[in-house]
Order: structure tokens, then C-alpha cells, then sequence
């Protein structure tokens, strides 16, 4: 069994968000990860878990399938909207469709249950390596700006600028599709499909606010275009 201080050789995976409702694994995990280390969080429903990631982003998602609230696959879709947290699944089902759907959906790998403890801290080990390697990637620049993703962080020469989670969502559905145009609805769907707002009018707000704090001359923009009739596009 490794020992204590396997956070400290995990690249950045300190802060571990674990999503699941069963006390004994709840408890194996406990001890475990934080006699190595590491802080975690608990949840014990798909809606906390996803209200916890967004709150106090973690470094690493640890996730069951069967949750009592809603369904580990939407948990994990919904954090693929606006996150690229490295997920783990842990689950009952050794099923080889159920690893395919929670692949599909976003996560980063699987273990079945029961599992060995080594062998999860060792694929949250790798997990965060493939995603230190992307970090790079994920930083793209609006003017002065640079935009971390993988972060969440916007900052620059004038300093830091704060986002909402809707403004996050947005920004990060344009950049995903850099240089396409991306309709009205398909933002919409990935930014609030529980909204009450008219698709067109809830954009409209919030590119309105994305400009302000992220374009050199909101009312002309060079980055975050609107094309008309047609939906948002973002140009590097």
C-alpha cells in the first residue's frame, strides 16, 4: 500500500470530489485518500456532487453510476458542459456497456467494484498526468486576456477578471468549437437548458457581459462574434 504524500507526486490532484452513496465506499475512501494526502469533499446525490464542482472546483471526480438522484452518466455530462476535471467511475457494473456509455459521456477512465485502493490512486495518478498535458492547450487569449480553462481562470497585465458559471459555460462552448459557428440553440442547450428565457434573449445578456469584461471595445468585438440569423462564433 503506498503511503501517505501520493497527493504531492499526483501532479495537482489534492482536491478530491468523491460522488457516491455508498457508506462503505464512502469510508474506504475517506481513509484512504486522506491518509495520502489528499482533501476531499463528499457527495452523496448527482445534484450536490455538481453543486459542490461548481462551488469549490476539485483537481479529480470520483463517480458511482447508480446514484439516488440521477443517473452517474448525467452526472458526468453535465460536468463535461463546462469542466475538464479528470473523472474516474466507480461502479458496481462490469458490464463492458456500461464502461462504453461512461466513457462516451466524458470520463477518463473506470474500476469496477470491488477495487483495489493502489490501483484507483494509481489511475488518478495517470488521470491527472493526461490531463497535465492538455493544460497547455486549454489556454487561449481574447486580446490581453489569457483564458485558462483548465483553471477557470482569466487574468492579464490589469489583472484578474471573475465569470459567472453561466458566463464559463458560455465562453467555453464557443472556444470547443473555435472559428465555427455555433447556433443559438445548441449554446443554449449546453448553457441553461433549464431556463424559462427565450434562447435569443439569454445569449444576447450574457455575451453582452462576456464582452464587457473580455473584449478591448464591446460594442465592436474582434473575438466573441454574433452572426446573424445564425448563432455565435469565437475567433482567436
Amino acid at each position: 500500500m503506498a503511503e501517505a504524500g501520493d497527493a504531492s507526486n499526483a501532479g495537482t490532484a489534492r482536491r478530491v470530489l468523491v460522488i457516491d452513496d455508498e457508506p462503505q465506499v464512502v469510508r474506504v475512501l475517506r481513509l484512504n485518500l486522506e491518509a495520502r494526502g489528499y482533501q476531499t469533499e463528499f457527495a452523496h446525490t448527482g445534484r450536490s456532487g455538481l453543486a459542490l464542482a461548481l462551488a469549490r472546483p476539485p483537481d479529480l471526480v470520483i463517480a458511482d453510476l447508480g446514484l439516488p438522484d440521477m443517473s452517474g452518466l448525467d452526472v458526468i455530462k453535465s460536468l463535461r458542459r463546462w469542466s475538464q476535471v479528470p473523472i474516474i467511475v466507480l461502479s458496481g457494473s462490469t458490464a463492458i456497456g456500461a464502461k462504453i456509455a461512461a466513457l462516451d459521456a466524458g470520463a477518463d477512465d473506470y474500476l469496477p467494484k470491488p477495487f483495489d485502493v493502489a490501483e484507483l490512486v494509481a489511475r488518478m495518478r495517470a488521470a491527472v498526468r493526461r490531463a497535465g498535458r492538455v493544460t497547455a492547450a486549454s489556454r487561449v487569449h481574447i486580446g490581453t486576456w489569457t483564458i485558462d480553462l483548465a483553471r477557470r481562470a482569466v487574468y492579464g497585465a490589469a489583472g484578474s477578471v471573475r465569470l459567472t458559471p453561466s458566463e464559463w459555460r458560455l465562453l467555453e462552448a464557443l472556444i470547443r468549437k473555435t472559428g465555427r459557428v455555433v447556433s443559438q440553440d445548441e449554446l443554449f442547450a449546453e448553457v441553461s437548458p433549464r431556463s424559462h428565457q427565450p434562447a435569443s434573449s439569454y445569449l444576447r445578456v450574457h455575451m453582452m457581459h462576456l464582452r464587457q469584461k473580455l473584449e478591448r471595445d464591446p460594442a465592436h468585438p474582434r473575438h466573441l462574434l454574433n452572426e446573424l440569423g445564425m448563432g455565435y462564433r469565437f475567433r482567436p
